[in-house]
């Protein structure tokens, strides 16, 4: 969720109000569970690290004055980090749709790309799962176990697919547009 955070700040500085309705945007029917509370414990987590910085702004006759987040330069690092990670055995598929949004709404990266990166990650262990499997006894529990891995790598595999007809779409909308 840091990440996340810190990527939507990257477009432009934002009050947690604001932020947390971009992440339930980006997350579709799955945003509607995220705890109010959640984003302004992460943004206060990620001032006290360091990673943002926060400012009083004015707010309007009915509404108080409003802390507003921006990036600080090790923030910035930090998405560039991020977005450069490959998380795969164990991904967390909403942030990594988090990524892929973040990325584009900010202008950070090319999702597809991301994706791209993704793909090249699991299909390297995809290749190592497959090549400790035929060196496995037919029947073993590890092979079991192998079988397991091989098998949720490709079932990733044919996300990111998903992922990337998706992102190229949006990608060739936005230059006829």
């Amino acid at each position: 969720m840091q990440d996340a955070v810190l990527a939507m700040l990257a477009k432009e500085p934002s009050h947690g109000y604001r932020l947390r309705e971009r992440l339930r945007r980006a997350l579709g029917p799955l945003g509607e569970s995220m705890n109010a509370g959640q984003v302004y414990v992460t943004l206060a987590r990620l001032e006290k690290a360091g990673l943002v910085a926060s400012e009083r702004a004015d707010g309007l006759p009915d509404r108080p004055d409003r802390k507003v987040y921006a990036l600080t330069p090790a923030g910035q690092r930090r998405v560039a980090a991020w977005l450069g990670e490959v998380s795969w055995p164990k991904p967390n598929l909403a942030e990594f749709h988090l990524k892929l949004a973040a990325a584009a709404a900010g202008r950070l990266a090319d999702p597809v790309e991301l994706v791209d990166a993704q793909r090249r990650e699991l299909l390297r262990r995809l290749g190592e799962a497959q090549r400790a499997l035929l060196a496995e006894a037919d029947g073993s529990t590890a092979g079991l176990l192998l079988e397991g891995v091989a098998l949720r790598l490709q079932a990733d595999l044919r996300w990111l697919e998903a992922c990337e007809r998706v992102w190229s779409r949006i990608a060739d909308e936005s230059e006829d547009a």
